[in-house]
């Protein structure tokens, strides 16, 4: 845990580094990143290594890349291969709260879809996606780039004819709530995902899909927004 925090500690340090020999400007990728050195941007490999070791011997169980970005820069990258067909096996085949269905995107033990999505280097994100979203429009604000309020109501996103259960709770419900996490809706979330009382579970469980599907949308749509209002270059 240690190490962890100390390799934490480094890459939030002040970004004095990143200012470098080129006037104050970082290198920023758009189909791929700049590769640098750990020590080119005020990072200690060895720490980097030690970490990358532990990975590697299955300390923090089943993880299937490290990688580390400062300055616009890709400065440590590896990966860790494992045969989830072979691992999950059983699983994969046999219903459960992670699988409620043994075919689609919600069975979790099945290779096809989870981690990486159909033998692609796509991999699974779940709620990554929230944090990603989240700084991305926290930049667009930053920049002025973003034009809409956080205190625009989150059902102004949808046909409000096909949201369920509209009161006058969701109607107050705004987008500064869902990308912090305030919403107030009921979830039960402090029990494991393979607990059955898991809302998790119980959401990709529903046989018509309505509230995942809805999950999804806001999320996608939080996206879109963020995107129309950045500039080309950084979407």
């Amino acid at each position: 845990m240690q190490r962890v925090l100390l390799v934490a500690a480094l890459l939030v340090a002040p970004i004095a580094w990143c200012a470098g020999d080129a006037g104050g400007k970082t290198p920023w990728p758009t189909h791929g990143w700049s590769p640098a050195t750990p020590a080119s941007v005020g990072l200690d490999e060895t720490v980097l290594a030690a970490l990358d070791h532990d990975l590697a011997r299955g300390k923090y169980s089943l993880v299937d890349t490290f990688q580390v970005f400062r300055c616009g820069a890709e400065v440590y990258s590896r990966k860790y291969d494992h045969d989830y067909g072979k691992l999950y096996s059983k699983e994969a085949r046999m219903k459960g709260p992670l699988n409620a269905r043994l075919t689609g995107r919600y069975n979790y033990f099945d290779p096809v879809w989870h981690p990486y999505y159909h033998g692609t280097d796509l991999h699974t994100m779940q709620s990554v996606s929230k944090t990603v979203t989240s700084a991305i429009i926290g930049v667009a604000i930053t920049r002025g780039d973003f034009k809409s309020g956080l205190d625009r109501p989150v059902l102004s996103y949808f046909d409000i004819a096909k949201v369920k259960n509209v009161d006058d709770r969701k109607r107050r419900m705004t987008l500064q709530n869902v990308l912090t996490m305030t919403t107030g809706l009921d979830w039960v979330e402090d029990v494991p995902y393979d607990d059955p009382r898991s809302d998790s579970s119980l959401m990709e469980r529903q046989a018509d899909g309505a509230r995942t599907r809805n999950s999804i949308q806001l999320q996608q749509r939080c996206y879109r927004v963020a995107r129309l209002h950045l500039p080309k270059g950084d979407r």
